[in-house]
């Protein structure tokens, strides 16, 4: 309902009747009769007005008044929290040095636990980088999704972190011809089925929010039917890196990125994982994702009365078109956030290949290697004798050393551009592939960490917030353990100690 215009009266402050300027010589009669219109008057207004307050608190009319219980919305009940690990405020330095004689004891009683073995790199620097104490950390080791830091760094550093993920239609309307809406993805490999969802990541943006704003406008044109294609152009011919299918037994850990998908092309059993944001499992991925997000498109079109006609296509947006209609995913960085606590390799080859798009470089997974390389060399961080296979850490062939991975934790801890990185680390305990991962409860909430592992690999790295004052970062990755689930117990040990340094 439109705004309602106040009611003017011509009248003094008094409330005593005056002639209006233009009209001359009333008789008294005519006064009369002119005061008892205006009281009349004055009393249908004050009926009518109660009437509408009573039929407004009856919930007949509309406004701002009611009778009727409030509905609130209910919410679910608080998990049980642990305690915060306790950091010292005031009382000392936060540039505490830490002492090298107690982190070198942390060293040797993780060389000698069980299940290590002997090919493992440990190093713990200060919040300047400068290594404390270290055991093999020049030796460069498959670090599996700990490679996912470096990703995220270079992304972090070099792409506009709050800019999102725009997926749009176009409509062409050829002189001779079927009028075409094109469904074009720009990245957005986490949208919703629904409508758009405000509450999650992913699903911010919903292609049934799309359909009906991309329907309203064909309407408005007085358009009924179309044909629909869909634009998968952005990230080339090349969607995986070499080898990966070694390490994705199923399908279940990576599908080839693409301009859009649904959920990330996860297939749950029931059709939708039960919290968008915090799932556990690994249901299969569909590998064509971005035909299954405009096959679902064209669904939700005739929902909203619009035919399409004949089967969706692929095929590029014509030039010199602006959007029809578009929805807006998350930012990166909280798609970054995602990718980290997930640890998505897909989503994780995507930054990959962003951040080799914004530099100009080779549109491939090899282009997006070379990007992130790059960029980390742009930030003095050192990549001696380490190999990129990929952008995630999933493929064979990776080498990284501690020394790298640490440097890339400290970074975080004094980045003013770049703190997406360090913001999606997951926390022991709590959130994120480290949710089960603490082992000390007096760290609780004094670590973030990214964690690695594959079948004969268990790593992590991460930064502390020390108990006694400062900051430190660390890195471990253990290669071919004696026992990859004792090695796996004996970092969870290690990184709860390291708050008490």
């Amino acid at each position: 309902m439109g705004q309602e215009q106040p009611i003017e009266h011509a009248g003094d402050d008094a409330g005593h009747m005056r002639p209006v300027a233009g009209i001359a010589g009333l008789t008294s009669k005519g006064q009369r009769r002119r005061i008892i219109t205006v009281v009349v008057a004055s009393l249908a207004t004050v009926l009518l007005a109660a009437g509408y307050i009573v039929a407004d608190v009856a919930g007949v009319a509309p406004g701002l008044l009611t009778a009727d219980t409030a509905e609130l919305e209910s919410q679910a009940a608080p998990l049980a929290a642990l305690p915060a690990g306790a950091v010292v405020a005031g009382k000392a330095e936060p540039n505490a040095p830490i002492d090298a004689s107690k982190a070198n004891a942390l060293l040797d009683r993780f060389a000698a636990a069980d299940g290590v073995g002997t090919q493992y790199s440990i190093a713990i620097a200060d919040q300047h980088g400068s290594v404390v104490a270290q055991r093999n950390a020049g030796i460069p080791r498959e670090p599996a999704s700990t490679l996912k830091t470096l990703t995220a760094l270079a992304a972090a550093s070099s792409l506009d972190m709050g800019a999102t993920f725009n997926t749009e239609t176009y409509l062409n309307q050829p002189s001779s011809g079927a009028v075409t809406v094109t469904l074009k993805g720009n990245g957005d490999m986490l949208l919703g089925k629904g409508a758009s969802d405000p509450k999650h990541i992913n699903g911010r943006a919903g292609l049934a929010t799309l359909a009906q704003k991309t329907a309203q406008g064909l309407r408005q044109r007085g358009i009924g039917t179309v044909a629909l294609a869909y634009d998968d152009t952005l990230f080339g011919a090349a969607r995986a890196p070499k080898d990966i299918a070694q390490n994705n037994p199923d399908n279940v850990y990576y599908t080839p990125i693409s301009s859009m998908a649904v959920d990330g092309g996860r297939t749950w059993p029931d059709g939708v994982a039960p919290d968008p944001d915090s799932f556990e499992g690994y249901p299969p991925m569909s590998e064509r994702t971005a035909a299954d997000a405009a096959g679902l498109f064209a669904t939700l079109l005739k929902q909203q009365g619009i035919a399409v006609r004949g089967s969706v296509a692929a095929a590029a947006t014509p030039a010199g078109l602006s959007p029809l209609a578009s929805v807006s995913s998350a930012t990166l960085s909280e798609v970054m956030a995602f990718m980290m606590r997930h640890s998505d390799n897909t989503l994780a080859e995507e930054f990959g290949r962003l951040v080799a798009l914004k530099a100009g470089r080779e549109n491939t997974p090899q282009g997006a290697v070379r990007a992130v390389r790059e960029e980390l060399e742009r930030l003095h961080i050192d990549l001696a004798g380490s190999t990129m296979a990929d952008s995630c850490g999933l493929s064979p062939g990776s080498r990284v050393t501690a020394r790298t991975l640490a440097a890339v934790q400290a970074h975080n801890l004094t980045a003013t551009g770049a703190a997406a990185a360090g913001e999606g680390l997951s926390i022991p305990g709590l959130v994120g592939t480290a949710s089960d991962r603490l082992d000390n409860a007096g760290a609780a909430g004094l670590l973030r960490v990214k964690t690695g592992s594959l079948d004969a690999v268990t790593a992590m790295a991460g930064n502390v917030s020390r108990s006694g004052g400062g900051t430190l970062a660390f890195a471990v990755i253990v290669n071919d353990p004696d026992d990859i689930i004792a090695a796996k117990s004996d970092v969870d040990s290690f990184i709860g100690d390291l708050a008490g340094l």
